[in-house]
């Protein structure tokens, strides 16, 4: 079974690719945003949450029983993506007539490498065509992308970019906790940083990453497509600037390509204690930790809710104020999820979460934000949910 998820990006606005999101909208939204947006009932905030979700259940022995989804867009159109499928055949690989074992890392690999090489010969076809521009167009943009492939206890997880996949895992204890499957290809990864700095000349050191972006530019340090960071100068000098201006060929391109499609493979073999792999694009993760989710779907699984981590709002509180406030907070625990859908259960509780339970409040405000503002504080959010057979785990050989 392979699961994959994406966010597409299209920058030909040079002057929006600094834009940042606010982490915790709660906290710095401007109140003049709110003062005047309409007031969804509970009944129409649920509707507008499950809009997209999607269930599979699967029957026979095998790793997966289910699987849940949904999106949520902040973009109009959105710009996720997401798509699950069922193997049909293995490969096995030969060379010389002498069997080779077959190498799921490797096929992984070449499956990005040769999807992007494909998407660039393409785009190179076209560009004598009179929809030249619109195939430019397409190819200045680019995704980020996580892939799992499930067969049997066997997961590997392939990315480029920041999509997240996290792995749900339940202790001996009956604790949850988390193992990340996928690295985040950005500024904030040192040793991403690095091999991309020895890739260049020591001259552009100070060039190839600018204000934490390739370029001064990008915050995806390996992506598909986004060939205006991938092909020669030349090339974007002849078919490229003609179309899009001198703004197509980005600030001291000297040595390119300086983007990568190749994704880094992490394996994974499953035990009873994995019960299930959440992934996620960046939109959610923006708003809410991997444990914090983790947690999230491993109590849903329960039928239970889970709160916030509990912060005093001010110091030398009296004791009787934390007393309310933990009876508040014992109230909302008794409270049952919402819904069915992990997916959905995950997306109503990173968009309005708090402490004490879900605060409508403030999912009402992040769903009714208008068109050219919604975009700062949350972005398109794509989830699934995948849950694993423990007793099939159980019983599969060592």
């Amino acid at each position: 079974m392979v699961f994959c998820s994406g966010a597409r990006r299209l920058v030909l606005n040079y002057s929006n690719v600094g834009t940042r999101h606010v982490k915790n909208p709660s906290a710095d939204s401007p109140q003049r945003f709110y003062a005047s947006l309409p007031r969804l009932t509970p009944q129409e905030v649920t509707t507008i949450l499950q809009a997209n979700e999607f269930t599979k259940d699967f029957e026979g022995p095998g790793s997966i029983k289910c699987y849940d989804s949904n999106q949520l867009a902040s973009n109009n159109p959105i710009e996720d993506t997401r798509s699950e499928a069922q193997c049909l055949l293995t490969k096995e690989l030969a060379e010389h007539g002498n069997a080779k074992e077959f190498q799921m890392e490797t096929a992984l690999e070449n499956a990005f490498l040769r999807l992007d090489n494909d998407l660039s010969s393409e785009a190179m076809m076209k560009l004598s065509k009179k929809d030249a521009a619109r195939t430019l167009a397409v190819a200045m943009s680019g995704a980020v992308a996580v892939i799992a492939h499930v067969d049997g206890p066997h997961l590997h997880v392939a990315g480029v970019g920041d999509c997240q996949a996290v792995l749900g895992v339940l202790s001996e204890n009956d604790g949850w906790s988390t193992k990340i499957m996928t690295v985040e290809h950005n500024s904030d990864n040192r040793s991403e940083v690095e091999r991309i700095l020895s890739e260049h000349p020591n001259s552009e050191r100070s060039t190839v990453i600018k204000m934490e972006r390739l370029l001064g530019q990008l915050a995806p340090l390996r992506a598909m497509g986004d060939f205006r960071y991938k092909w020669t100068k030349e090339i974007l000098q002849n078919v490229a600037v003609p179309y899009l201006g001198d703004g197509a060929i980005p600030p001291n391109y000297y040595t390119p390509p300086y983007l990568s499609a190749k994704p880094e493979v992490q394996y994974h073999r499953l035990t009873p204690r994995d019960k299930f792999l959440i992934i996620g694009t960046d939109g959610l993760w923006d708003l809410i930790s991997p444990l914090e989710a983790v947690r999230l779907v491993g109590e849903h699984m329960s039928g239970k809710v889970t709160l916030s981590p509990l912060r005093l709002p001010k110091k030398n509180m009296k004791l009787s104020e934390i007393n309310e406030m933990l009876l508040h907070r014992k109230e909302g625990l008794k409270k049952k999820p919402l819904d069915s859908n992990a997916a959905t259960h995950l997306l109503r509780n990173a968009l309005g979460g708090t402490e004490y339970g879900i605060d409508h409040g403030k999912l009402s405000q992040l769903l009714t934000l208008p068109g050219e503002v919604v975009r700062v504080f949350r972005d398109d959010i794509t989830i699934t949910v995948v849950y694993f057979d423990s007793e099939f785990l159980r019983h599969c050989p060592p």
